[in-house]
């Protein structure tokens, strides 16, 4: 691409409308996302952003389809007024600085989680940027309910349209590059891959980049905690929320239970047969699936000793029991309701697992404080620890990175 004097040449912008003529846009137009660059970036949490959102919230908690996807409705209520003011008291700074977006952001969400892109997108926004969203061309239902719902909204709340472009593109180095070179800033979802295709794809020198790499997660559960819990179909739906609801590919899913506690056994047999109630009744299960959780199962006997398959009903939850939390483990891992199991007396004992920088969120049922020890080790890894059922709750301090920090830039006054 030929420059003269700093400004992009008449053969660049040809070039970049021709490429960007390739998208297809699910909100914004090729003309919108040309013009960004002319887009004030806003403060964070500017008021039309957040009425914006709160718009778009009630108009998704009106579609009825929203009441089949309970992380549709999770994300409508992350972002109505009330949720996003009480992001806007943790994260604002009273320093006498000046806080603007960084300017375009670049997302390219991942292909598991349906609505990721939906929080990416909020995130850019409440932090006062413009924003390049792609979003996976795999479908989901989520996917068209929420770009519909925000199409509607931007309709009352016109002001906004500059700063949403949500397009869909498959593989391609080219529409990789032109965006890229148009960002100040890009989030790369999706994992290791992604982040190393993406790389290709150079930033211009004074732009910046988040990465969320693969990451496994697992929960800890105190058998005599659970054994108290009162409603434990509750419990259940929502470790079936944390786990089935992504086919356990989210990189918040537990993949791993960690046991403790002196009723194992009981609490054990209790927890998987309420969960397996649960997803009997709500979960689409195919055979390829049942195929891939039983070979996953006979190698992972092959590779560690001890290793033991717990009796099953059928194949909608396997259980690994293993002896030791090895660190390579994870190595092992599979999805759709495929669990790793592990009895401990000392939550020391699973070190090895949570000193790897892929160990991203830790679940728990029981007192939190039993975990202090096992966080104050020194481990490498682990960036989050919340109550099983909330894995999937999203926040603006994401995978051990301030996300409020990170999208917006200082004017140090």
């Amino acid at each position: 691409m030929q420059r003269f004097g700093g400004a992009a040449t008449h053969m660049e912008q040809s070039f970049n409308r021709e490429v960007l003529d390739r998208l297809t846009y699910l909100a914004g137009s090729r003309e919108a996302a040309e013009e960004m660059a002319c887009v004030p970036a806003l403060r964070p949490f500017d008021s039309r952003v957040t009425d914006f959102l709160d718009g778009l919230s009630r108009t998704l908690m009106r579609d009825p389809r929203s009441r089949a996807y309970p992380d549709v409705a999770t994300f409508a209520f992350w972002i109505r007024r009330g949720s996003t003011e009480n992001l806007r008291k943790h994260h604002e700074k009273e320093d006498g600085n000046i806080r603007l977006g960084r300017g375009t952001a670049f997302h390219i969400a991942p292909s598991n989680v349906p609505v990721n892109f939906a929080y990416s997108l909020a995130s850019g926004l409440l932090t006062g940027n413009r924003n390049i969203v792609r979003i996976p061309t795999k479908d989901f239902p989520q996917t068209d309910i929420i770009c519909q719902a925000v199409n509607r909204t931007l309709e009352e709340y016109g002001e906004m349209k500059p700063y949403i472009v949500l397009v869909r593109y498959g593989r391609d180095r080219e529409i990789n590059d032109v965006i890229s070179a148009m960002a100040d800033i890009r989030i790369v979802w999706g994992g290791d891959k992604t982040i190393a295709e993406l790389r290709k794809s150079q930033l211009p020198p004074r732009s910046t980049e988040v990465t969320f790499a693969d990451r496994y997660s697992l929960a800890v559960i105190d058998g005599d905690a659970y054994l108290d819990t009162e409603d434990k179909e509750k419990t259940a739906v929502d470790f079936y929320n944390d786990t089935y609801l992504t086919d356990q590919n989210a990189c918040t899913s537990p993949r791993i239970v960690v046991w403790t506690g002196e009723k194992k056994a009981e609490a054990k047999e209790m927890f998987w047969r309420k969960l397996h109630q649960v997803v009997k009744e709500k979960y689409p299960f195919q055979g390829i699936q049942a195929v891939n959780k039983l070979t996953s199962s006979c190698l992972a006997a092959v590779r560690m000793p001890g290793v033991k398959t717990e009796p099953h009903e059928d194949n909608l939850i396997i259980r690994v029991a293993v002896e030791k939390a090895a660190a390579d483990l994870m190595e092992l891992k599979d999805n759709s309701g495929y669990f790793f199991e592990y009895d401990c007396k000392n939550l020391l004992e699973i070190k090895p697992l949570c000193d790897d920088k892929r160990c991203q969120t830790i679940s728990y049922i029981g007192k939190k404080k039993m975990l202090l020890p096992l966080l104050r080790s020194g481990i490498k890894g682990v960036d989050r620890i919340v109550p099983v059922g909330k894995t999937m709750d999203f926040g603006l301090l994401w995978d051990g990175y301030d996300l409020a920090a990170q999208l917006t830039r200082v004017i140090s006054c």
